[in-house]
């Protein structure tokens, strides 16, 4: 029987035109300048795509995002679905050195930025020719372009963003989420959470983000509105919650305490929403029951990554005003998951064992990274790094990260990218970075420092350093100095973490 090629595709393009059809003037996107229906947005798109063809985009060709959070950033990312071309989506909180590698990783034709990060962009060597900026020529490319739509034939296989995640080897990686993952990711939203078109999403995250960005796009192929915010205002966060049904508040370490205060202090009547919260290991226990009163919504004990979407391991909520007994977590339904030791067996119930993941939601790899692939591939399975337990009733206890991963108000820093800035410095011979438990982030990174004989340096010139190179969240909370000789290492010559944690740090 001949195969029906074709036939079984469906992108998030046509999600969109399916929405367009049926909900032509209901509200897709609201941000500060006002709300857009289904069918200005799609009108605006459809221009969007033939001004970035007329740069030379086409299939597969990536084009370059730096912008806070706005209806150009959606825009941007469904142009690009029209087309089959690929957004990166960079991370404005990022060194300027940082960021350079990210524009040169993915080689784009074009970058959009906006007027509040161009001046990042003027000072890099960023080697791209074509730059739109969104605030003084995006509305006047789009009021002389074509309104039609392209109609291309997309390969669901095909590329839509690519989301920057810290790297081991101390540079991030461009994680590529196609297509196929991007609506299977509605798709379990919507299953595991009966989150429909009568629900919206607040866009508050960065859009750089897998949280922002994929339910975002969900939230449009399932037509609902998506109310993009700025960035974190707890007051204007609260505003939005008075007047729409929101399906899932993101909420992080960094902005829980400052929201219940909010909450507390000004008490608005909350008109509905269906869960909330993130990342629960992270968060201390009595926050989540206050957070989660005064709300009026369960917390989401979420276990996923930009790599996976919310699979493999966030099918349970927490009850709302109750300081939870577990953090036990469900495996997600719509997605296959081993615990794995070193050699790849499977480990039995009770001992840890590293998670493995396959299933529709998955990234398709990184971005120019065939040997990272390989080995985070391995088997026919994506290794996460991540150590888990499972007990006898199923449920999964997160253990730790085999890749030593500091999780910091929602930012992902390997202590790789820290290390490899301070070891850079004349004065040091050696260093290791561990995390240290925040109250107000969750985690933070702590630096140990090992100087070089007769060299010197002290905390704030190496503090300096760093600030000069890293992310302002990567850059270490406290830098101690040790001898060389102190560091514990393993029969390699390793520096190891968790003893430095275990025997140097006091949460």
């Amino acid at each position: 029987m001949e195969d029906g090629i074709g036939a079984y595709s469906l992108t998030v393009a046509d999600l969109l035109r399916k929405q367009v059809a049926v909900r032509a003037e209901s509200t897709a996107v609201e941000d500060a300048r006002g709300g857009l229906s289904y069918r200005a947005l799609d009108q605006r798109v459809n221009r969007l795509a033939h001004v970035l063809v007329q740069h030379g985009v086409a299939m597969g060709d990536r084009v370059a995002l730096l912008s806070e959070n706005r209806r150009e950033y959606i825009e941007t990312q469904l142009a690009a679905a029209k087309l089959g071309a690929i957004v990166a989506c960079l991370n404005w909180r990022l060194a300027d050195a940082e960021m350079t590698h990210c524009v040169r990783l993915v080689s784009p034709r074009v970058v959009l930025v906006s007027a509040r990060h161009a001046p990042m962009l003027a000072r890099i060597d960023h080697g791209v020719p074509q730059l739109i900026d969104i605030d003084a020529r995006y509305d006047e490319l789009l009021a002389t372009a074509l309104e039609s739509d392209p109609q291309i034939d997309v390969d669901p296989a095909q590329g839509l963003v690519i989301l920057y995640t810290s790297g081991t080897t101390g540079v991030p990686k461009g994680a590529v989420i196609s297509h196929r993952a991007m609506v299977a990711r509605a798709m379990c939203f919507s299953a595991e959470f009966g989150i429909g078109a009568d629900r919206n999403f607040l866009a508050w995250s960065p859009l750089f983000h897998m949280a922002a960005t994929d339910f975002s796009l969900a939230t449009l192929m399932l037509g609902g509105k998506v109310v993009i915010h700025d960035g974190f205002d707890a007051d204007g966060l609260c505003a939005v919650l008075e007047r729409e049904p929101i399906s899932w508040l993101v909420a992080m370490p960094g902005m829980i305490e400052p929201l219940i205060d909010n909450l507390k202090r000004n008490r608005p009547r909350i008109r509905s929403v269906r869960m909330v919260g993130a990342m629960a290991d992270l968060v201390p226990l009595q926050q989540i029951a206050e957070l989660t009163r005064l709300i009026g919504a369960p917390y989401l004990n979420s276990f996923g990554a930009t790599e996976t979407g919310l699979a493999p391991a966030s099918g349970v909520l927490l009850a709302q005003g109750v300081v939870p007994e577990s953090l036990a977590k469900r495996e997600s339904g719509f997605c296959r998951i081993r615990l794995v030791d070193a050699d790849d067996c499977d480990v039995p119930v009770g001992v840890p064992g590293e998670l493995v993941i396959r299933g529709p939601t998955l990234f398709s790899g990184y971005w120019d990274a065939p040997e990272v692939n390989a080995i985070d591939f391995r088997g026919g399975w994506f290794h996460m790094g991540d150590l888990f337990v499972r007990q006898a009733d199923g449920s999964l206890n997160f253990v730790d990260r085999a890749k030593y991963l500091i999780k910091s108000g929602g930012e992902n820093i390997y202590p790789a990218e820290i290390e490899r800035v301070l070891l850079a410095h004349e004065a040091v011979l050696d260093a290791a970075v561990v995390r240290r438990s925040d109250a107000h982030w969750g985690e933070v990174p702590l630096a140990f420092v090992a100087l070089k004989p007769g060299a010197a340096a002290d905390t704030q010139t190496l503090m300096q350093w760093c600030c000069a190179q890293l992310a302002g969240y990567k850059v270490p909370k406290d830098i101690r100095f040790v001898d060389a000789a102190a560091f514990p290492r393993s029969n390699t010559g390793k520096i190891q973490r968790h003893e430095i944690e275990r025997q140097w740090v006091t949460t």
